[in-house]
């Protein structure tokens, strides 16, 4: 392994990892029982807790793969997020008392007791495979800018960081996980803010003329604006968003977990808003720093290695731009915005397995019981994203966070499809459901395979090639359908069987029920 990296650089880095794991060995004694393991027991402050989902929803994908994109394009992929706060607005005042009054632990336990067993184990079995997707992707980023800053070997960072991030999540339990959010997503705004700033003063005529090249350049705009479906368009990315952000605050156990933490509704309302209004400004700063990366290296006399990719660019930025402390500094809150997201998505594997399938299995298991299947859990889902994280090593990953983007839409399975259909109406049932959720999965298959090129002896081509009856629209697409076919034909095809009695407390009527008896 061959360190670039000035000594105070890789102490810094170094402290860094050593901080992670005294966290977890800190708040080691505290894990006594499996509802404070999962849950903190619900005495975690509300303003901790927005922290802690703001920095879980950013991650070295934000850091790294934001600022690529905008390098190579524009901020048309910054729009999913900017759907998240308009539809969250409007659905956290439901989705918070809802989970906090019918779920114990388990975001999908919610599916089951509204449209029984096969939903509850297919919602959370679309959560693991969206996630493993995911903390592969993000072990990876971090591998990849340490390996282009520092000279360390990708293999060996994705092992050892792997590693960090499964001891303190095994042994803190979701409150180390949340406090160790706090204080890295201080440290990741702090890194960007200081990037963004060298990249704004340090050309010739500043900010205003960093700005004035991003218009002329056609680096800061959401286009095109086209009411076309087949390329990334703004439209695309629209639907995208308001499904992501229902997906993601209202079936995503890493989100729903945290309401439960909080000591009561109101607290838990207000942490899901603070998360949301934090990651929309960072989200945007990182696409701003992609932007000035492109001003910079257009304008000044800093020339790029030849065939560098837009992955690179970020990275070779901080190698050979930044001061000494300045580096280590920066990648500290790369490794932290790794941390924040990973340890959440362990932990909240954790729970689904232990309370859906663990505890169903073996209903009479004791709290040690399921306390100690929690940590082996996480062992597990740490180690998978390992696996994941090297698999993409030896892929050789271009174009990151639009690979990711692919996996959500497909591994989404209509999923909010499920959850809108129990939420919104009275008459839905599970024989209509489990016709659309076939329905759905037929369409995904048929979309995927003739969407999708593989290399072959002739090049690439399609895996099944229908001519002119191919999936025509852009992949990101594939998850706004999936919802929409599981909640239009489940409610359909729910007409054809015999609806019992809905326990109201489980829909949205339940709620404004609730609502009018309080105002009485």
């Amino acid at each position: 392994m061959v360190n670039s990296l000035h000594w105070v650089d890789s102490l810094i880095i170094f402290i860094t990892l050593l901080f992670v794991v005294s966290v977890g060995i800190y708040f080691s004694g505290k894990q006594k029982s499996s509802d404070n393991y999962f849950s903190g027991g619900k005495k975690i402050p509300s303003w901790v807790i927005g922290m802690s989902i703001f920095a879980t929803l950013i991650s070295s994908v934000t850091f790294l793969a934001y600022p690529s994109a905008a390098y190579a394009s524009n901020w048309i992929l910054l729009v999913q997020g900017l759907m998240v706060p308009i539809v969250l607005v409007g659905m956290i005042w439901i989705i918070v008392p809802l989970f906090r009054r019918v779920i114990r632990l388990s975001a999908y336990e919610y599916f089951e007791r509204r449209f029984g067993f096969f939903a509850r184990m297919y919602s959370s079995i679309a959560f693991s495979l969206t996630h493993f997707s995911k903390m592969g992707t993000v072990l990876y980023l971090v591998a990849l800018a340490l390996n282009s800053v520092a000279g360390f070997s990708v293999t060996t960072t994705i092992i050892v960081v792997g590693l960090v991030i499964v001891v303190l999540t095994l042994l803190g339990g979701i409150e180390a996980v949340i406090w160790m959010d706090l204080i890295q997503g201080f440290l990741l705004i702090v890194g960007g803010l200081i990037c963004l700033s060298i990249l704004l003063f340090a050309p010739e005529g500043g900010p205003s003329m960093v700005i004035s090249e991003s218009f002329n350049w056609h680096k800061i705009g959401f286009g095109p604006y086209d009411m076309d479906f087949a390329k990334l368009t703004f439209i695309v990315m629209v639907c995208n968003g308001i499904f992501y952000a229902i997906q993601k605050y209202g079936t995503d156990q890493t989100i729903v977990q945290r309401y439960l933490t909080a000591k009561d509704e109101k607290g838990a309302k207000k942490a899901a808003y603070l998360g949301v209004f934090m990651s929309v400004p960072v989200w945007t700063l990182f696409m701003c720093i992609g932007t000035a990366l492109f001003v910079f290296y257009q304008t000044t006399a800093n020339p790029l290695p030849e065939g560098i990719k837009a992955d690179q660019v970020f990275p070779f930025f901080m190698k050979t731009q930044l001061p000494v402390g300045v580096v280590g500094l920066v990648l500290a809150a790369l490794l932290s915005a790794a941390i924040s997201s990973l340890d959440s998505d362990m932990n909240s594997l954790s729970a689904i397995c232990v309370q859906d399938y663990y505890q169903r299995f073996k209903p009479n298991c004791t709290d040690k019981q399921r306390l100690r299947m929690g940590r082996f859990f996480v062992l597990l889902s740490g180690l998978g994203c390992i696996g994941v994280a090297l698999l993409y090593a030896a892929w050789e990953g271009e174009g990151v966070l639009g690979i990711v983007f692919e996996l959500y839409a497909i591994f989404s399975a209509g999923i909010v499809g499920i959850f809108l259909l129990g939420l919104l109406s009275k008459r839905a049932n599970k024989q209509g459901l489990y016709i659309g959720i076939a329905a759905c999965v037929l369409f995904t298959a048929y979309a995927v395979l003739t969407s999708t090129k593989i290399e072959t002896e002739a090049g690439k081509q399609l895996i099944w090639d229908l001519g002119k009856y191919n999936f025509p629209h852009h992949k990101y697409m594939l998850g706004v359908y999936s919802h929409i076919i599981v909640f239009v034909v489940g409610y359909l095809a729910g007409f054809f069987f015999k609806s019992k009695t809905v326990d109201e407390s489980l829909t949205i009527y339940g709620y404004w029920k609730e609502m009018k008896k309080r105002k009485k």
